[in-house]
C-alpha cells in the first residue's frame, strides 16, 4: 500500500493539467493547484505511514 502512494499526486496532477488545458489556463497559472496537490498528498502519505506504525503488531 505505502509503495503506491506516489500514484495519488500523479493522478491528481494529471487531472489538474487536463482541467487547466480545458479552460485555457497555462501551467504557470495553475501552479498554486499543484502546490495544494502535493501538500494534500503529503498529508495522506504521513497519515498512512503513522497508521501503519501505530497498528503494527510484533
Amino acid at each position: 500500500m505505502i509503495r503506491l502512494l506516489f500514484i495519488i499526486p500523479l493522478v491528481l496532477s494529471l487531472i489538474w493539467i487536463m482541467y487547466l488545458r480545458a479552460n485555457d489556463y497555462t501551467l504557470k497559472q495553475g501552479k498554486q493547484g499543484f502546490l495544494y496537490i502535493f501538500i494534500l498528498s503529503g498529508v495522506i502519505a504521513i497519515f498512512y505511514t503513522v497508521m501503519i506504525f501505530l497498528t503494527q503488531h510484533q
